[in-house]
């Protein structure tokens, strides 16, 4: 089997370069895109951060007022998906220009295998530079590239210069170029996985090329021999071009837990209005509907139902969430967030929908309304404009 060429491109920073791009006056200022810190009280979570917002501590997944505490003086926004997927379909269609065999594997990340187009290019650097370069040219924005023989070195590889940054890993080479790397670098470890190494005295992938796969086994289980294979430079798995988004979900959290079936109900047709704009605009279909609730105390519950057939419309999703939410029964227990995740999902290219003529009246207001999002203006729906707090 000949060298395969596979090159992982990321984005930088894409959500909150997407902003600076769009507003000049952002560039080289912290900004944070996520929830509302509402002055250190809010409770939801950031969703990105920009590099000047990063040496500040602040990272993906941190709570929003911890964010805040960091750093009051950034510029905190909330997520504007419609123009994040408007701006990675026009990626991917630039990725596609170098290679037919792409794995997207989220809106801001993909594999190419470039291994049959090197003779239309030159040679890989080439490829990836002019990536660089068209991508820039159409967005703004830039992007981190890593070349290798697989996947994992390549993921790895495009993660170590960031921003703007190009790294190879000469076929052959990847033992010595994983070796001096921390073992938080390899697939699969997670913090806890990594601390329990690290107190064994593992701490570079070097390290654990050097320890016994069986030992490996007897610490980890099966998943220490795949592991070593990693640490190894070995990953046989292939670019899959047909893989795609498992889910899309979106989720708020209160800024105090609440029993108040008016604003539970309201913000669930909001959740349902934001998933159903990101599925319409990645042109997807669902078939599986979650709702997910977390009450006062923490508690955490998922409540799912498959449908029938696909579907890909406000009325239908909206439907199945409130039938799961009202024989979920919280009784007295207040309410702390609620998410709402579309799932099982196919390209509408692929889906076989028989679309009756009430179906297609729908389709045709779903269209509607994403032409006028399509054109940067904003339309609610009247289900998602909430209703005036009651007197008294």
């Amino acid at each position: 089997m000949k060298d395969r060429i596979i090159l992982h491109v990321d984005m930088d920073a894409f959500f909150t370069s997407v902003e600076q791009v769009d507003n000049p006056s952002l560039k080289g200022k912290p900004v944070v895109v996520g929830a509302d810190p509402k002055g250190g009280r809010g409770r939801g979570v950031v969703s990105a951060a920009s590099y000047e917002a990063r040496r500040f501590g602040i990272h993906s997944g941190m709570p929003i007022s911890q964010a805040y505490k960091l750093c009051p003086g950034a510029v905190f926004l909330p997520p504007r998906f419609d123009r994040y997927v408007e701006l990675s379909h026009i990626i991917m269609k630039i990725f596609e220009r170098y290679s037919p065999c792409i794995e997207q594997i989220s809106i801001d990340e993909a594999f190419l295998d470039c291994t049959g187009t090197l003779k239309l290019f030159g040679n890989v650097e080439n490829i990836a530079r002019n990536i660089k370069t068209d991508v820039f040219t159409q967005t703004g924005l830039t992007c981190s590239i890593g070349i290798a023989s697989n996947k994992l070195v390549a993921k790895i590889a495009s993660d170590l210069q960031k921003p703007d940054g190009l790294t190879i890993c000469p076929c052959g080479m990847e033992k010595d170029f994983l070796a001096p790397l921390s073992i938080a670098k390899l697939y699969g470890v997670g913090i806890k996985t990594q601390k329990y190494l690290e107190s064994l005295g593992y701490n570079t992938i070097g390290d654990i090329q050097r320890v016994d796969e069986n030992f490996l086994q007897s610490l980890l289980g099966k998943w220490g021999i795949v592991l070593h294979q990693f640490a190894l430079g070995i990953d046989s798995r292939p670019v899959e071009p047909y893989s795609q988004a498992k889910s899309v979900s979106e989720e708020t959290t209160f800024d105090v837990d609440t029993d108040d079936e008016d604003s539970i109900i309201f913000t669930l047709v909001e959740l349902c209005d934001r998933v159903i704009r990101r599925v319409r605009a990645a042109e997807f279909s669902f078939k599986t509907v979650t709702l997910k609730i977390r009450l006062e105390g923490f508690e955490t519950y998922t409540r799912s139902k498959t449908l029938q057939q696909h579907a890909r419309d406000m009325a239908t999703l909206q439907k199945e969430i409130m039938r799961l939410y009202i024989s979920f029964g919280r009784g007295k227990r207040k309410v702390r967030l609620l998410g709402v995740k579309v799932s099982n999902l196919l390209c509408n290219a692929d889906v076989q929908m028989n679309l009756f003529e009430n179906q297609q009246k729908v389709e045709k207001i779903e269209e509607v309304i994403d032409s006028i999002h399509n054109k940067g203006l904003n339309v609610l729906r009247a289900s998602v404009i909430k209703p005036p707090k009651k007197k008294g």
